[in-house]
């Protein structure tokens, strides 16, 4: 039952759109999570589009599949690999300033010859020459209203908006752990159940067995003594 379990739950996931060499349409200060399944002696290949001057944070995590690892690579629009990460399980990488054009974000479970890997990922663009609230940084004051501090408030909340957005990337990244240790102790309850249920039909065996080859002993003896 639990391997029809798990082949049900990756092949509804399969059934999602996954295409290599995806681009991913984000606008500014927004983010992306998207969970897929890398096939064993794959690559697949994400492009992120950013500006000038901006940051951007990819962090992901592998919540399925043997050895929970895989490969990681960052590559800039001018070609140059930033980070490089060989079979791991999790990585949170940011960069800043960013360039103008397509960052790449390739996974890799080439090593992999049998099993495939279920990886979630999130990304977070965060534009620097705007903001969410960069319709009020062009506002003329009156002179009036100049003790209001009018741009104190537009940075406070642009800060409040920043943390928000922080504070649910956290709590994304428990619960894709959540569900990657629900796999891992749902996994290793049907490996002890299953070698549990072994060791106790071998010990009836052995029990069998010993209380057999007594019974035969003593029947011996009583036919030698007749």
């Amino acid at each position: 039952m639990r391997m029809m379990k798990v082949c049900a739950e990756l092949f509804l996931l399969a059934l999602f759109p996954r295409t290599v060499d995806l681009t991913l349409g984000l606008g500014p200060n927004k983010n992306v999570e998207f969970t897929f399944l890398l096939p064993a002696g794959s690559t697949e290949c994400f492009y992120q589009t950013t500006a000038k001057n901006d940051s951007v944070e990819v962090e992901y995590q592998v919540i399925g599949g043997a050895g929970l690892d895989v490969g990681f690579v960052l590559v800039s629009p001018s070609g140059h690999r930033l980070v490089s990460d060989f079979r791991s399980s999790e990585g949170l990488h940011m960069v800043d300033p960013t360039e103008d054009g397509d960052y790449r974000m390739c996974f890799d479970n080439s090593f992999s010859k049998v099993s495939a890997k279920m990886v979630f990922f999130e990304v977070m663009v965060n534009r620097q020459s705007g903001s969410a609230y960069g319709g009020q940084r062009d506002m003329v004051l009156p002179e009036s209203m100049v003790d209001y501090k009018l741009e104190d408030i537009r940075v406070s909340l642009d800060s409040v908006h920043q943390h928000l957005e922080k504070s649910r990337q956290v709590l994304t990244g428990l619960r894709t752990r959540e569900a990657r240790d629900r796999h891992l102790l749902e996994d290793n309850l049907w490996r002890v159940s299953f070698w549990s249920c072994v060791n106790v039909f071998v010990l009836l065996v052995v029990s069998v067995t010993q209380t057999y080859s007594v019974r035969r002993l003593f029947d011996g003896a009583r036919r030698m003594r007749a």
